[in-house]
């Protein structure tokens, strides 16, 4: 197994558990403790962990993307429920714009029996996704790869999203709070979304059960510029009073 390859699955790990243990991953890979150490050396160089003794806890305020095989694996089930939800809300002929999220790569799976969609996306998997469709207008505004999440971002693609204007926008984020409004990552990523939210009309924020009371670094918009939440398990009532005070919509699966 390469270096890379096996840093992913222990960051994969860490993810998961919120936390990994030297010991337990030399057995599990089959290399030694000195091995894993590097690994968990180099995984804090680039932000994700923080190292305690004996292993390594999860970065919960880092601003790095995480690898897109990681974040695809990070709650499937529910992100599958959240694109069921969305698809009823899309219509044949409607034009929408799509993040650079996994949450809106299996949103991409569950429309393609639509008819004569216009798709806007700064997401290579995306484009990858719906390439096959017949009958759709697929549209790339452009802009500078970033490996690691597989998007386009830049100056260049916040100028192509400016250029568009669509019926609705899905988008997701690293966080949802009360206090602090919806968040992502890194203030790149979180101003590709900002410039997609100004140009549709209605406003879907997609997030997983696991995203609220969360929050990340760069702020997106508060709770209120959403029209309608779609999440996979019905929030609690604190939640639901917000949303109505906000005037936002909330769909969950019931």
């Amino acid at each position: 197994m390469l270096a890379a390859e096996r840093r992913n699955l222990i960051l994969e790990k860490v993810h998961a558990n919120k936390r990994v243990i030297v010991s337990e991953l030399s057995k599990e890979y089959d290399v030694s403790e000195e091995t894993i150490r590097r690994d968990l050396d180099k995984l804090e160089e680039e932000g994700h962990v923080i190292k305690s003794y004996g292993g390594a806890v999860i970065n919960e305020k880092s601003s790095i993307d995480l690898p897109f095989n990681v974040r695809w694996k990070a709650n499937p089930e529910g992100k599958h429920k959240i694109a069921e939800l969305v698809s009823r809300e899309i219509k044949d002929g409607d034009h929408i714009m799509l993040d650079a999220s996994t949450t809106a790569v299996f949103i991409a799976k569950s429309i393609k029996h639509k008819k004569h969609l216009t798709v806007i996306t700064n997401a290579i998997e995306i484009l990858l996704e719906l390439a096959d469709v017949q009958g759709w207008d697929i549209i790339t505004p452009g802009g500078l790869l970033r490996p690691n999440s597989m998007s386009l971002i830049g100056k260049k693609a916040l100028d192509g999203i400016d250029s568009y204007h669509v019926d609705k926008v899905f988008f997701s984020c690293k966080g949802i709070d009360l206090k602090n409004g919806i968040t992502d990552g890194n203030v790149e990523t979180g101003g590709i979304k900002q410039s997609m939210i100004a140009a549709a009309d209605k406003i879907y924020l997609a997030v997983d059960s696991s995203k609220f009371g969360r929050t990340a670094f760069s702020r997106i918009c508060g709770l209120g510029a959403v029209d309608c939440i779609v999440t996979d398990e019905k929030p609690d009532e604190m939640w639901m009073e917000a949303f109505r005070k906000e005037k936002t919509e909330c769909i969950y699966k019931e």
